[in-house]
C-alpha cells in the first residue's frame, strides 16, 4: 500500500469511526462520536435525500463490486435520541442492508459495536464507498466541514468525489 493509499485508508477509518455520526436530543457534554450543533440542518436534510435518491447507483456498484470500503449510515433510535451508525462489512438483499455497527455509540445504548443490523434501504441516511482514491457518497460529512477543524476539513476535501457515483 503506498503512503497516500494509506492516508486515505486511515481518513476513512476515522470517518467510519464515528467523526460524522450524528445525533438528536439534548446533552451537557457530547461524546466525541458526535456531530457538533451547530451545522445547517437543511443541508443535513438535503443530504439525506441526497443519499436516498441515489441509493440505487450505489447499489449497482456494490453489486459490481466496482470500488471498496463500501458502508451505509444508519439512524437508531434510543428514546428521544437518534443517533447515525455506519453499518460496515455489508450485504444487500431483497431491498435490505445487513452489515455490523461500524462505531462506538454516543448518546444510544441499544446497539454496540461489531452487532448485526439491518435496514430497508429507503431507510438510510448515507453511504460511502471508495474508488481509485476518491470518496463518494458521504452526503452528510458535507455540512459538517465547516465546522471542523480546518486540516482534519482540507483532508476531507481532498477525498471527496463530486460526482454521485465513480464513472462507468
Amino acid at each position: 500500500m503506498s503512503e497516500g493509499e494509506g492516508m486515505i485508508r486511515r481518513l476513512f477509518l476515522l470517518l467510519l469511526c464515528g467523526l460524522i455520526v450524528g445525533c438528536s436530543g439534548s446533552a451537557d457534554k457530547k461524546p466525541s462520536t458526535l456531530a457538533p450543533a451547530d451545522f445547517d440542518e437543511a443541508a443535513m436534510d438535503a443530504a439525506i435525500e441526497r443519499a436516498r435518491s441515489e441509493v440505487d447507483q450505489f447499489i449497482a456498484k456494490f453489486e459490481r463490486g466496482e470500488g471498496s470500503q463500501f458502508a451505509v449510515k444508519v439512524p437508531i433510535e434510543d428514546g428521544d435520541h437518534t443517533e447515525h451508525f455506519w453499518l460496515t462489512n455489508i450485504r444487500y438483499e431483497d431491498g435490505v442492508f445487513h452489515g455490523e455497527i461500524g462505531n462506538e455509540p454516543g448518546v444510544v445504548k441499544t446497539v454496540k459495536l461489531g452487532q448485526e443490523w439491518s435496514i430497508p434501504k429507503q431507510e438510510i441516511t448515507d453511504w460511502i464507498y471508495m474508488d481509485d482514491g476518491r470518496m463518494y457518497g458521504n452526503y452528510t460529512i458535507r455540512p459538517l466541514l465547516d465546522s471542523m477543524p480546518p486540516a482534519q476539513a482540507k483532508h476531507i476535501r481532498r477525498i471527496l468525489a463530486e460526482d454521485e457515483v465513480a464513472e462507468e
